[in-house]
């Protein structure tokens, strides 16, 4: 071995150089890749399995229950450090590998970094067919990982030693771009994780990527500028790219000079205190009553750092005013071009910045800032009436475990959810304090992310309370990292709610004519229905023979002391309690597109197709 070179595996190598790696924004460092999540098996065990040990000491290792789970976990680290810095996770190939498909897609579609590292087949073919490997009839090359290529913004396939040095280069190039991040995956054949190389030791020198804050460009500023000085009635719609950038303070410096009003994606939440004079809450079906009432006759619509889903715009539906022009402030031209605006391509806090230089002088009506206030207002009103408890020996409903952890949780305290009936609620009537404190994956809205989340969020804040609300339905989907708190000493709270079922699509099942059919966890009746009595599962003891330690709650009374017990404890707790199934969040304020069977038998669907048929017709594309 030569003075310029090292000897190492594939796999040993790989590890070496994720440890030198760090992202640099505003002059603060961080390790690109903090740490690794892995379950061993056969296609990595020996390769990525003995790097691990060989490097611990610069690698922190986390051992996960399900390869999902683990991806999900890395996502909910790196957005709660604002995507600057991420995770890794290698599983085996085969059933490990695809198992992970899932959490990608959660990564691309919300924007955020995260390092897959599955096995794969042998590149020399010395063993073919080998256990778990897909023999495809046409193209040898195809194994299962190319699942992941559609759910992934980077895919590689290292059947070289040597292509991993320029593949690893582009894979950190793209987890630390704001334009570009969201699940890499670079599969790993195993027997190249196991080969020696004579590697450069430039690739194992330090080497910084700059997250850069790109400025918006001189002649779109001026378009957007003069569209929103033209404005009677803009609106802001903060999405989460406003957290990424950690725009908070920018944005609230361009409102509170102006006095545009501020309504919030899910994903945007928290961008403006809930408190603040001009945050109106979440926008779109499950917005307030306040902020679509104001996206309906908004003439100028800035949104920053948002996708523009149709839960944000009601399925085209929202924003009804025939002359509405959109300003887009957005990291990617790809976003920024939506709903045909115009785009001001930068980052989301430097666009902020300059556009409120921009716009010294301006200012909305009084008229205009009064009507938001009084209905900012009339809508607090509405979410106290929701979250309180007149009786606190009562049952409590789901709003009022909400009004529970609400009365609990402390400013810098991060409660996580992403599907359910939960989302809804909590978008309509969730106070946020802090720009962290909501977090709601609801990109993907995947059952079973809100535990392992709530792993990785620890991970990154540690000493935060940190909260997984979860209904029954998701808990039964990915309940074993409960097993990894506890190994990792993670003191997460779990608020599990019991209503028997899927809340949220039975609701929905009813409304579009399903008649509620297969929603609800309940024995069969005679006639095939699921009807019967509540099914004989005990989820909190479930819980408990996981390793976690269990409050039950029956009262509001209960709810609030077991609250207040699993925040002040240093160990995984969770809270369980069963809910007065009895609906009482404020109703959609807007329409979802859920399209309804055009022809049917049962009057429930007849009548069903006859309501969405009187919404659709409100649509409109914005050309």
């Amino acid at each position: 071995m030569s003075a310029t070179t090292r000897r190492l595996t594939t796999a040993q190598a790989l590890v070496r150089f994720l440890s030198a790696q760090y992202t640099e924004r505003d002059g603060v460092r961080r390790r690109l890749i903090a740490g690794t999540w892995g379950i061993f098996g056969h296609g990595n065990v020996a390769g990525l399995g003995q790097a691990l040990v060989e490097y611990h000491d610069t690698m922190p290792y986390h051992q996960g229950r399900n390869e999902q789970s683990m991806v999900h976990a890395a996502v909910g680290y790196a957005r709660q450090l604002n995507r600057l810095s991420a995770q890794a996770v290698t599983t085996s190939i085969g059933p490990g590998a695809t198992n992970m498909v899932t959490g990608a897609a959660l990564a691309t579609i919300n924007r955020l970094p995260v390092l897959l590292l599955p096995g794969d087949y042998f590149a020399s073919r010395a063993a073919d067919p080998l256990l778990q490997q897909l023999e495809h009839p046409v193209e040898a090359d195809v194994s299962v990982n190319d699942t992941l290529r559609p759910v992934s913004r980077y895919f590689d396939r290292i059947t070289r030693p040597e292509a991993l040095i320029a593949s690893a280069l582009n894979a950190m190039r793209v987890l630390s771009d704001p334009a570009e991040t969201g699940a890499v995956t670079l599969a790993l054949p195993q027997d190249v994780q196991a080969e020696a190389y004579d590697w450069p030791e430039e690739f194992f020198a330090e080497r910084v990527w700059t997250v850069r804050r790109p400025a918006p460009d001189p002649v779109e500023l001026d378009a957007a500028v003069a569209a929103v000085r033209a404005a009677r009635r803009p609106l802001i719609v903060a999405g989460g790219g406003v957290h990424h950038s950690e725009a908070e303070d920018a944005l609230r410096a361009l409102v509170d000079a102006t006095g545009v009003p501020v309504a919030s994606t899910q994903a945007g939440k928290g961008s403006l205190r809930h408190d603040h004079p001009a945050d109106l809450g979440g926008i779109g079906h499950t917005g307030t009553a306040v902020s679509d009432a104001l996206a309906r006759d908004a003439d100028v619509v800035i949104g920053v750092g948002t996708r523009y889903t149709d839960f944000t715009t009601a399925s085209g539906t929202l924003f009804r005013n025939p002359h509405v022009t959109f300003v887009n402030v957005n990291v990617t031209g790809f976003d920024a071009h939506k709903l045909a605006a115009r785009p001001l391509v930068c980052d989301a806090r430097t666009g902020l910045e300059r556009l409120t230089e921009a716009l010294a002088g301006y200012r909305v009506d009084e008229a205009y800032a009064a009507e938001y206030r009084q209905g900012k207002a009339r809508w607090d009103a509405v979410v106290e009436a929701a979250l309180r408890a007149e009786d606190d020996t009562a049952v409590p409903t789901q709003t009022q475990v909400v009004g529970a952890l609400d009365a609990v949780v402390g400013d810098d305290d991060v409660v996580i959810n992403a599907a359910g009936s939960l989302p809804g609620d909590l978008h309509k009537l969730w106070r946020a304090r802090s720009p962290r404190q909501y977090h709601l994956e609801y990109g993907y809205s995947c059952m079973g992310y809100e535990i392992p989340a709530a792993l990785g969020v620890q991970q990154a804040a540690p000493g935060t309370p940190v909260w997984a609300l979860v209904g029954d339905g998701t808990y039964l989907m990915m309940p074993t990292e409960i097993v990894t708190a506890v190994q990792e000493g993670l003191p997460v709270n779990v608020v599990l709610v019991q209503n028997h079922g899927y809340a949220s699509i039975g609701g929905l099942s009813e409304e579009t004519g399903g008649e509620r059919y297969g929603t609800a966890y309940r024995h069969r009746a005679a006639d095939g229905s699921f009807t019967g009595a509540p099914l004989p599962v005990d989820l909190a003891a479930n819980a408990a023979s996981l390793g976690m330690d269990v409050l039950r709650a029956k009262t509001v009374r209960e709810l609030r002391t077991a609250l207040a017990e699993a925040r002040a404890s240093d160990r995984p707790t969770c809270v369980y309690v069963e809910t007065d199934p009895t609906p009482t969040a404020p109703p959609a304020e807007a329409w979802w597109d859920v399209p309804v069977a055009e022809v049917a038998t049962r009057e429930p669907a007849r009548q069903a197709r006859e309501r969405y048929d009187a919404q659709v017709a409100g649509r409109r594309r914005h050309l």
